[in-house]
């Protein structure tokens, strides 16, 4: 999921009464999705369906996060800017959001999930980037470069 694309969902995309809880990921006036195939249903297990619990506790109105999001505009950059800036005091300098999806999606490719469930899931399908990290292990992709 980018980034965007939580910081413009409603209360009402989060469906914990159901089987197997979700979220859905769909366009707003206030957020656009980046693709027709970024429209998607996304479930939650874990940590996620933990933080959409958390979500729905203590968020009060129709938004996910109305600090940055409301009828007309979702301010993600802004979001990106605090959780940055949060993630920085706790784990350095180098840390940053966009690292999360990554490792997400490196953890579906460790257990063998499907390239195009991975794409899914990830908010896109990146097909040339897949198939370039699927050439290369692990190890090649994460040495440092020279001496």
């Amino acid at each position: 999921m980018r980034l965007a694309e939580a910081v413009g969902s409603m209360r009402k995309d989060i469906v914990l009464n159901h089987p197997y809880p979700h979220i859905n990921l769909v366009p707003y006036p206030h957020r656009s999705l980046k693709t027709r195939s970024s429209e998607r249903t996304i479930p939650l297990v874990g940590a996620s369906l933990w933080a959409a619990k958390r979500i729905l506790e203590s968020s009060g109105d129709d938004y996910c996060f109305s600090r940055y999001t409301d009828h007309s505009h979702c301010n993600s950059n802004s979001a990106s800017a605090a959780i940055n800036k949060w993630i920085k005091a706790i784990a350095g300098d180098n840390a940053v959001i966009h690292v999360f999806r990554h490792s997400f999606r490196d953890r579906l490719r460790e257990v063998k999930a499907p390239s195009d469930l991975i794409g899914q899931l990830g908010g896109g399908a990146h097909r040339m980037l897949e198939r370039l990290l699927k050439a290369f292990p692990r190890p090649l992709r994460n040495a440092q470069a020279g001496p």
